[in-house]
């Protein structure tokens, strides 16, 4: 097994433990514990020092197996999202590994949906009058009838 593969396996079932209730209460109870040892300790530089030391190391740590498990879930949600892309009839199928365009790219591809949003906004816009001048009509045409 590779250490890459080693790696993963190690960083998922960490971040598994450590993102459960029981994790986070344990946490709480060792600072808890540690504050309680304040008075005990005189609140000496060193009764400081263990805390910060221990939290600092912790926390660089963690953000290695977080950014694991993010980067993997991330890549999970592309890949089935081009699947999804790919699978249905009509889609752009150059919509796929959008995640590999450049800055320009993206930025390009995003001004043509907003313009396409425009184009549809104007035309829900466009019916929504046409809509209200149709209720109109009928309310007008309506009352002639109720009235003759």
């Amino acid at each position: 097994m590779s250490l890459k593969e080693l790696f993963h396996k190690f960083s998922s079932k960490t971040s598994e433990i450590v993102g459960s209730a029981g994790a986070f209460c344990a946490a709480v109870g060792l600072i808890m514990g540690w504050a309680l040892a304040g008075p005990f300790a005189h609140y000496s530089e060193t009764w400081q020092l263990v805390i910060n030391t221990s939290t600092t190391i912790i926390t660089f740590l963690m953000v290695f197996l977080i950014q694991n498990t993010q980067n993997r879930d991330s890549k999970m949600v592309h890949l089935k999202l081009d699947e999804l892309i790919r699978s249905q009839e009509g889609a752009r199928n150059d919509m796929i590994d959008l995640e590999s365009l450049s800055d320009d790219e993206l930025a390009r591809l995003a001004q043509e949906f907003a313009t396409l949003r425009a184009k549809d906004d104007s035309l829900h816009k466009t019916l929504d009058t046409v809509s209200k001048i149709l209720d109109t009509h009928k309310k007008v045409k309506s009352k002639h009838r109720n009235s003759a």
